[in-house]
């Protein structure tokens, strides 16, 4: 049995990473360095790579970058976690008629993934995850 972190990450780091120009992408470049020397085992639920897709195709307009993403995500060593029905039934604990429309079903599926494979953190700069009791990846 390992002690390396487990992280899940969402959309808004693998656009952050993948970007130059994001706001993020300093921020997320030393994350990720710091994440590799830590050896965590960093997932990617499907449902954040869709997600981070879009919005490189529809509001970055580069379906080139966006296609690039999902390819990179296919090959390597990547850890691509599958999201089902059930992962679903456990986003709708984080989710209600009443969440913020900030926070969408991705995020809630995000947060059930990481509950579900007992995450250490969350790779996300969102703070619902720190609302609802997970650590972020900056603070490993």
């Amino acid at each position: 049995m390992n002690n390396y972190p487990i992280v899940i990450v969402d959309a808004d780091a693998i656009i952050a990473s993948e970007n130059a120009g994001d706001f993020h992408h300093q921020k997320t470049m030393k994350i990720l360095e710091r994440l590799s020397v830590l050896h965590a085992q960093v997932l990617y639920p499907t449902t954040a790579i869709a997600e981070a897709a879009t919005h490189m195709q529809r509001v970055l307009g580069d379906t080139e970058r966006a296609y690039n993403t999902v390819m990179l995500m296919t090959k390597f060593e990547t850890q691509v976690v599958d999201v089902g029905k059930q992962t679903l039934v456990e986003a709708l604990k984080f989710f209600s008629p009443k969440t913020s429309k900030k926070n969408t079903i991705f995020d809630c599926i995000v947060a059930a993934v990481a509950r579900r494979e007992k995450a250490d953190a969350i790779f996300s700069f969102d703070r619902f995850y720190k609302k609802n009791g997970f650590t972020l990846a900056e603070e490993l």
